[in-house]
């Protein structure tokens, strides 16, 4: 008689509708990226933008590598990281959680927690933005803003979202200056301290938001003299907040929505 499945545990939680599956590094470490496509396949799988897998690490809490839904690793998601606080407050009685990222380490404080929703204020680092050049598309020139939250994005800022914009940040995407890949965002000024933003990442296609993507956005945002800190970044998924002082602060939720096992 054949042995059976192996079993991974899992833990899916989402921030703003932007959802992770929660797993050990350390039962498949050499299987992570093949794994992930399995998991967050939303028909034969789980589903979900990407999986947080965790590791042991020194000088922090607990490391957590980003593999996107298509298997390609990321240095960070700003909302992941807040979804793996909300795992390691679940069980204990913390204030703040350190995370290991690929984008160094991040401090989680915890803010408030009602059940199995959490919400954080997460310190970002300071980021990088460059400036505003153009790239040539199929629908003219677009310009925006690059900036790094330790991971790329690409600021548009526009006075209405396009019809079709998914098409239309999927070739900017595409365009050879993003030697890395680029996250882009799309971004609409209501007022100073309020702006709305569409999400196209690397390795993953439209999120309902981003954690990164909101800080890069209301960072370019602030830059460029368009917003004033802090910061609401409204998104399909829910709102967070940002403020720069320094380096980037980033409040926003995080829900532990089930938990599980996955046969491999």
């Amino acid at each position: 008689m054949s042995a059976g499945p192996m079993r991974i545990p899992f833990t899916k939680a989402s921030a703003c509708g932007n959802d992770f599956l929660i797993l050990d590094g350390t039962l498949v470490p050499d299987r992570l990226p093949e794994i992930t496509q399995q998991i967050c396949d939303r028909h034969n799988g789980v589903g979900a933008d990407g999986v947080e897998w965790l590791f042991p690490t020194t000088g922090a809490d607990v490391e957590a590598r980003l593999v996107n839904a298509d298997g390609s690793e990321a240095e960070i998601s700003g909302n992941g990281t807040r979804c793996v606080a909300a795992y390691l407050c679940a069980d204990q009685e913390r204030e703040s959680v350190k995370i290991r990222t690929g984008a160094g380490v991040k401090t989680c404080t915890l803010a408030s927690r009602s059940g199995n929703c959490f919400e954080f204020e997460s310190a970002m680092g300071v980021p990088e933005v460059g400036s505003e050049f153009s790239v040539t598309t199929s629908f003219g020139k677009v310009s925006g803003i690059p900036a790094s939250m330790g991971n790329p994005h690409f600021v548009v800022f526009k006075e209405k979202f396009w019809e079709e914009w998914q098409a239309r940040a999927a070739e900017i995407q595409r365009d050879p200056v993003f030697k890395q890949g680029v996250n882009i965002e799309l971004v609409v000024v209501e007022d100073k301290h309020h702006i709305s933003a569409c999400f196209f990442e690397r390795g993953v296609g439209e999120t309902q938001s981003s954690g990164t993507g909101s800080c890069a956005a209301a960072v370019a945002a602030l830059s460029s003299g368009r917003a004033i800190s802090p910061v609401q970044v409204k998104a399909p998924g829910g709102v967070q907040t940002v403020r720069f002082e320094k380096e980037v602060f980033l409040r926003g939720p995080a829900r532990l929505i089930c938990e599980g096992q996955f046969f491999v």
